[in-house]
C-alpha cells in the first residue's frame, strides 16, 4: 500500500524534547480555537509541568482543550495535573482506562499510543515524542533520541480529523454507560466543526498514515514495505523496539539482496529484558542476508525513524513489533521530499557515526554460551506471549 500523499505543506523536523517542547508550548501558547492533544505519556515532572500549564493557560483563555491520554501508559498521571487542567476548562480522558494486570486477554494491549497534536486546525505535530522530561531514563543517561515534526498546510486537516475521530469515539465510550444525562456531557465534550480548508504552506508531499483495528490494521506496516521494496539504494531504519514479522524480516534480506544497502540502528541498552534479549535472535539471518546492524549506545533510542534513497522518509509513533503493527494505535508520518529526507539522513547518519556500534557478523556467531541460552529462551518466550495473545504471523 502506498501512502496517500497531500501537496503544499511545510514541515519542521524536530530532534528530541530540546526541539520538541519549546516548538509546543509556543504553539499551545498561541492557540485561539481548539487544541487536541494525544500521548501514550504524560509525567509529573518539569515538561509535564509546563506542556499542563500551557494547556490551562490555552484552556483559560476560552480555547477548547482536548487532551487523550493512554489508561495503560499514563496510568500515573498525577492528579494535581488534571485538578489544574479541569479547574482551567480543559476536557481530560483516558482512553481504556481499565487496565488488569492479571489477564492476557488480547484487549489489554489495545492501546493508544499515537502523539497527535493538532492547533486550531492550522499546525499540527506527529511524532514519537511522550511528555516527558528526555533526562528521565534509567541510570541519568543522556537524553532520549527521538524525532518528532511540526506541519503546517493542508495536512494538517487530516490531522485534525483523526483526533477529533479518536476524541469523540473515546468520549462515547466512556460515558455511554453512566448516568442518564450522558447524552449532555457527551455533546460538551464533542469537538466543533472544523474549517473548510486549510492553505498552502510550502512544497513538502506527505501522508497520515494510521495504524487501528478496523479498516487500517496493517496500513503503518504496508507503507513501509512499500517504500522498502522500492528502493534502489538505502534504506536507514532507527527504531526502538524491533521485533517484526517474517514479512518484514524477508522484505528487509531481499532488499539486501539486490545491492541496497539496508542499515538498522537498533537499542544498546536493556530496557525491556525480554523483547530486548528475543529481539537478538533475529540477529544473525539479517547479518547473513547483508543488513547492517548498528546498536545506539550513547543514551536511550526512543526513535521510530526511517529514510529510503534520500527520498522519502517517515516519522511517528510506530515501533516495528506486534504491539504496534497488531494491537496499538499509531500514527506515522511518510514524507516525499528530497529536502527533509536529507536533513532526517544527515542526523541519522550522526547518530550512526558518533553513538552507535556496529555489530559484526564473526563476532555474532561467537557467542557467549550463556548470552547464547538468554537469547533463545527470550525469543521462545516472546513468541509464547504472542500466541497466547492470540497473535499470527505478522
Amino acid at each position: 500500500m502506498s501512502p496517500d500523499y497531500v501537496a503544499g505543506n511545510r514541515l519542521t523536523l524536530l530532534r528530541s524534547g530540546e526541539q520538541y517542547f519549546p516548538a509546543l508550548i509556543a504553539a499551545l501558547d498561541a492557540a485561539q480555537r481548539e487544541v487536541f492533544v494525544e500521548t501514550y505519556i504524560f509525567a509529573d515532572d518539569v515538561t509535564g509541568g509546563l506542556v499542563a500549564a500551557a494547556l490551562a493557560r490555552a484552556a483559560v483563555r476560552g480555547v477548547q482543550v482536548h487532551l487523550l491520554l493512554d489508561g495503560f501508559g499514563a496510568r500515573a498521571f498525577a492528579n494535581h495535573l488534571r485538578a489544574m487542567l479541569e479547574a482551567a476548562g480543559a476536557e481530560v480522558l483516558v482512553f481504556r482506562p481499565k487496565v488488569s494486570p492479571w489477564t492476557m486477554r488480547r484487549s489489554r494491549l489495545r492501546r493508544m499510543h499515537r502523539k497527535i497534536v493538532c492547533i486550531d486546525a492550522a499546525v499540527a505535530f506527529v511524532g514519537g515524542i511522550n511528555v516527558i522530561d528526555d533526562q528521565d531514563t534509567p541510570g541519568q543517561l543522556p537524553p532520549r533520541y527521538d524525532y518528532a515534526v511540526r506541519i503546517e498546510g493542508p495536512l494538517v486537516t487530516h490531522a485534525r480529523r483523526a483526533a477529533a475521530r479518536l476524541w469523540s469515539t473515546t468520549t462515547w465510550a466512556s460515558v455511554g454507560r453512566r448516568w442518564p444525562g450522558f447524552v449532555e456531557l457527551a455533546r460538551r465534550r464533542l469537538p466543533r466543526a472544523p474549517p473548510d480548508n486549510v492553505p498552502l504552506a510550502g512544497k513538502c508531499r506527505a501522508a497520515l498514515v494510521l495504524r487501528d483495528t478496523l479498516r487500517h490494521r496493517r496500513d503503518i506496516e504496508e507503507a513501509y514495505l512499500a517504500c522498502i521494496e522500492a528502493a534502489q539504494t538505502e534504506v536507514v531504519i532507527a527504531n526502538a523496539y524491533f521485533f517484526p514479522g517474517w514479512r518484514f524480516r524477508r522484505a528487509l534480506q531481499a532488499a539486501a539482496g539486490r545491492g541496497v544497502r539496508v542499515v538498522l540502528l537498533l537499542q544498546s541498552r536493556v530496557e525491556y529484558t525480554l523483547l530486548h534479549y528475543a529481539s537478538r535472535a533475529l540477529y544473525r539471518s539479517l547479518l547473513e542476508a547483508g543488513v547492517e546492524i548498528h546498536e545506539y549506545h550513547r543514551g536511550f533510542l526512543h526513535a521510530k525513524v526511517a529514510v529510503f534513497d534520500s527520498q522519502v522518509a517517515t516519522v511517528g509513533s510506530s515501533n516495528i513489533d506486534p504491539f504496534s503493527f497488531l494491537m496499538a494505535k499509531e500514527a506515522n508520518l511518510f514524507v516525499a521530499d528530497a529536502g527533509f529526507a536529507a536533513e532526517l539522513r544527515a542526523s541519522l547518519g550522526e547518530a550512526l557515526e558518533h553513538g552507535a556500534r556496529q555489530v559484526r557478523i564473526y563476532r555474532w556467531r561467537r557467542l557467549s554460551w550463556w548470552l547464547a541460552i538468554r537469547i533463545k529462551l527470550a525469543y521462545a518466550a516472546a513468541r509464547l506471549v504472542m500466541a497466547i495473545a492470540g497473535y499470527g504471523k505478522g
